[in-house]
């Protein structure tokens, strides 16, 4: 794409040469869920401008967010000063925009303004699609295939949006927690921890602020329940834990289940969606506890008790990846459920168990719809569904 763009730039490249280079470009930009429209193509002229304002162009007048991903691949190199540009003219046209709009929810989607009050939307990363376009495609597939409305998140800076959105309550508010995980303070992180603030700005959402240290994706919910991991006691530890669990029981508007976070050298996340989910409000899938370890089966087995729920145990394996300890392969328990469709991630690796978690998961949900999905390239960075989905109900 960076030699399709210096042709551009060349002033001895015909007018017809240079909308056949849009079009192979924008044919690329599809991949990543992009696109320049046909009448920016139609009227295009390079006018001896140079690749980098030509990109500008490219950017500014077709709404393409200026990602690294975008800038590697157009320019070869990253532009961060553009990319900061373009995101405080986003934000500035967003806030004009709030000010003369009464709806205070999330605006800019068209599936919350289109869609009949009860439906479920599935927000993604807009760097899934760009970092990922195979995989992502193959989601937004099955779930345009069940009618399920999806949008993408602007201004993200990684594409884990469970963790760094905000926690929807059974009354539809929203609660933004703060999100400084502790995983995620070495400097070579910097770049990939989003600014929750900014992200909900430009996407014109207006939620409830918290300083409580806490990732969405250790908030596990079903009706006025939510499991969370004793992970958020180091994540605050200026905070007394009776008084943090009653404040989030306020916010959440549910009863606050402890259960045990694995060590970090184990799972630095500590995360409860690769750990628990929801059956009902009295039963609960967890990692088959037989094959975990002695600590983690006798401390969950407590909080299970002491919660009054019931547990079942679900299928997982262990995959070892040389040089990689964080990936997310053998955890089917990061599906993501979205009404009445559960999208299954199937691993096809040696000593997969994809056949034993799919008959557990149409046994313990005889009435829902399962699909399947090949997830690895995404799970080899640590995550799964779950954790690269953000569902919110209008």
């Amino acid at each position: 794409m960076t030699a399709l763009m210096n042709e551009l730039a060349d002033k001895s490249t015909s007018i017809k040469r240079q909308h056949a280079i849009l079009l192979l470009i924008n044919r690329r930009l599809k991949l990543s869920n992009h696109s320049i429209s046909a009448l920016y193509i139609r009227n295009f002229h390079s006018n001896g401008r140079s690749k980098l304002a030509i990109f500008y162009d490219i950017c500014n007048e077709n709404d393409i967010e200026p990602t690294t991903e975008i800038c590697q691949l157009l320019l070869g190199y990253d532009e961060r000063k553009f990319r900061n540009e373009w995101i405080a003219r986003y934000l500035a046209q967003t806030n004009s925009n709030q000010v003369n709009s009464n709806n205070t929810t999330v605006q800019n989607t068209k599936p919350l303004k289109s869609e009949p009050k009860g439906t479920t939307v599935v927000y993604l990363s807009a760097l899934l699609a760009e970092r990922f376009p195979a995989t992502f495609m193959n989601l937004t597939d099955i779930l345009n295939k069940h009618g399920i409305p999806f949008a993408l998140l602007k201004g993200t800076r990684d594409i884990w949006c469970r963790d760094y959105m905000p926690v929807q309550t059974p009354s539809g508010k929203l609660i933004q927690f703060k999100y400084d995980p502790s995983y995620l303070k070495d400097s070579q992180y910097a770049d990939s921890r989003s600014d929750v603030r900014q992200v909900d700005a430009i996407n014109n959402i207006t939620p409830i602020f918290s300083d409580i240290n806490l990732d969405g994706g250790n908030v596990v919910m079903f009706g006025t329940k939510a499991i969370i991991t004793d992970r958020v006691f180091s994540e605050n530890p200026d905070r007394d834990k009776e008084e943090l669990i009653d404040e989030l029981s306020e916010l959440l508007e549910c009863e606050i289940i402890i259960i045990p976070a694995y060590k970090p050298e184990y799972d630095f996340t500590g995360h409860a969606d690769g750990m628990i989910r929801f059956v009902d409000e009295n039963t609960v899938l967890v990692n088959n506890l037989d094959q975990d370890f002695k600590y983690v089966k006798a401390s969950m087995v407590k909080a299970l008790e002491q919660a009054n729920l019931k547990y079942i145990d679900f299928p997982w394996f262990e995959h070892k990846i040389k040089g990689n300890n964080e990936h997310a392969i053998g955890i089917y328990l990061n599906y993501l459920q979205v009404d009445n469709l559960i999208v299954l991630p199937v691993f096809g690796v040696p000593g997969n168990k994809d056949a034993e978690a799919l008959a557990k998961l149409k046994e313990v949900f005889p009435d829902k719809t399962i699909e399947t999905i090949a997830y690895n390239e995404v799970a080899r960075h640590g995550g799964l569904l779950n954790c690269t989905t953000w569902t919110v109900k209008n």
